[in-house]
């Protein structure tokens, strides 16, 4: 018991950024699996693929409006979720780490939720809309469009961001994966030109992904573009500098947690088995959207103050 729990504090990023659901019940899971399918010689990116699969195929149930296809649909998904928490595990414990993989992780909690709003969207189809005497179709086409494409890609890839943010300046680079675009496209140009199309897609789309996270932070952009320049090591950031970003990010973690995964997925549970599967993009396009602005706006403060207060 004692190994166990030492590998699993190993196999977490950090209690700073860990949601008590993950910590309490989907590391403790996925560790378990982790430790079997290493045991077996199964590579992470394997566990991330069948991960997909289910993650999918569980999206799928919610185009049914009967409770089993639903419950079926909700236990694919939390298997799916368990893949994807042993493959990030294994990776750690194991040191296991590739671009692919990262790049593969990102894209299976994609691919759950395009079959999760393509099924909402051809459920919704024929339903009325409530209160009109209107059905939804081609509306309930762009409100979980809206939803996915803008609201929900958004959300996430600045939650996920800010999270390694977070980690790098609490246990420093080997400890985070804060990517950025240059460097991506750096590997990709260093690739040779035939052949090698896997590495070069997963460079080409990773360094896509960063691109889009640094857009969206210009006064973090500054603040660390000008710490890299004044410490050539970033192992050489002050420790106070350190403590100081931490404690004041920290806060804003649970709002990165929430726009990532658990907390979207609940909601998306209990609406559609509750026959109700228009409230869930409605709460991306809402809730989770207010959470989302308040958290760019605290964070870019935030970067902003301690760039006056240490680069200037």
């Amino acid at each position: 018991m004692k190994r166990f729990k030492e590998l699993l504090n190993i196999s977490l990023k950090s209690q700073d950024t860990e949601e008590w659901l993950d910590t309490w019940f989907t590391r403790p899971i996925g560790l378990v699996f982790a430790l079997l399918w290493n045991r077996l010689g199964i590579h992470p990116n394997v566990i991330t693929i069948l991960g997909i699969l289910l993650g999918m195929a569980g999206g799928a149930m919610f185009y049914f409006t009967d409770i089993t296809h639903n419950i079926i649909g909700v236990i694919l998904l939390m298997m799916a979720n368990f893949c994807d928490s042993t493959d990030g595990q294994m990776a750690r414990i194991t040191g296991k780490k590739t671009l692919l993989g990262r790049l593969l992780d990102g894209f299976a909690s994609d691919t759950w939720f395009f079959a999760i709003y393509v099924a909402i969207v051809l459920r919704l189809w024929n339903q009325q809309i409530p209160f009109t005497s209107s059905s939804w179709r081609i509306t309930g086409f762009l409100l979980c469009a809206l939803a996915g494409l803008v609201c929900h890609a958004t959300q996430c890839a600045l939650a996920d961001y800010y999270r390694q943010i977070h980690l790098f300046f609490l246990l420093g680079e080997k400890g985070s994966e804060l990517d950025d675009s240059a460097s991506q496209y750096a590997k990709l140009q260093a690739l040779p030109k035939h052949g090698a199309i896997i590495d070069r897609m997963a460079c080409y789309f990773y360094g896509k992904y960063c691109s889009k996270q640094e857009r969206l932070t210009p006064a973090f952009q500054r603040f660390y573009t000008s710490l890299r320049q004044l410490y050539l090591n970033t192992q050489d950031i002050p420790p106070t500098l350190r403590q100081e970003f931490r404690t004041k990010s920290l806060p804003l973690m649970k709002w990165a947690n929430i726009l990532t995964h658990n907390t979207r997925i609940t909601v998306c549970y209990i609406a559609c088995l509750a026959d109700i599967p228009y409230v869930y993009p409605i709460f991306e396009i809402t809730v989770l959207m207010i959470l989302y602005v308040h958290m760019h706006h605290s964070h870019e403060r935030l970067c902003a103050e301690m760039y006056e207060k240490y680069c200037a």
